[in-house]
């Protein structure tokens, strides 16, 4: 900004010396058309460096569209007797064109929500899996997320019993797209081939 303004400044002298050489009748010095062509240089090259800037920041996704989320009809599986934590399930779609991360999930029905990733490890068939509570999940322009047993979910502390077919209130929260209210019925764990937690 400090060069821009002395470029200015720079163009302004020059452009008067030249302005006052002509008034005069006589022809602009060697070093006022120098001047003036290196001020008038300063200001087009800084235009040339945003604008390749901006093209850049275009194409990485960065200026497009906002993220639009949909998230569907989920699942909450049937807590297991005696049990106060279940698991849910959404499926998320991002028809934007910039990428979006779930950052939370709220209900107020659940005194507590995680989101989980679940990972193979070892090698080969004698490895395992492991869960571990995640932040975020990434949900990518254009594409979509879907949580199951192997892969993300929800774990969530129920306060009160609930029963087969009832509707529970779910709010996901984005980075971007802010928050989006959603709906979830409960269902039997055998139905999904998954087991509660």
């Amino acid at each position: 900004m400090h060069l821009l303004r002395v470029a200015i400044r720079t163009a302004g002298r020059a452009g008067n010396r030249m302005v006052k050489a002509v008034a005069e009748g006589r022809r602009p010095s060697r070093r006022s058309l120098r001047e003036g062509l290196l001020a008038t240089l300063v200001p087009v090259m800084a235009c040339l460096t945003m604008l390749v800037g901006l093209t850049a920041w275009t194409k990485a996704g960065a200026a497009g569209s906002p993220a639009r989320i949909d998230v569907g009809v989920g699942r909450v599986l049937l807590p297991a007797a005696g049990k106060e934590r279940t698991t849910a399930f959404f499926r998320i779609a991002n028809t934007g064109d910039s990428d979006d991360q779930l950052v939370g999930v709220t209900s107020p029905v659940a005194d507590e929500i995680t989101l989980n990733r679940h990972e193979r490890v070892g090698e080969g068939g004698e490895g395992g899996e492991a869960t571990r509570t995640v932040s975020s999940a990434n949900i990518p322009a254009g594409d979509f997320l879907v949580m199951t047993p192997t892969t993300l979910d929800l774990t969530i502390k129920v306060k009160t019993r609930r029963q087969v077919g009832d509707a529970l209130p779910f709010v996901l929260h984005f980075r971007r797209g802010g928050p989006v209210d959603a709906v979830a019925f409960v269902v039997r764990p055998r139905d999904q081939g998954v087991s509660s937690r």
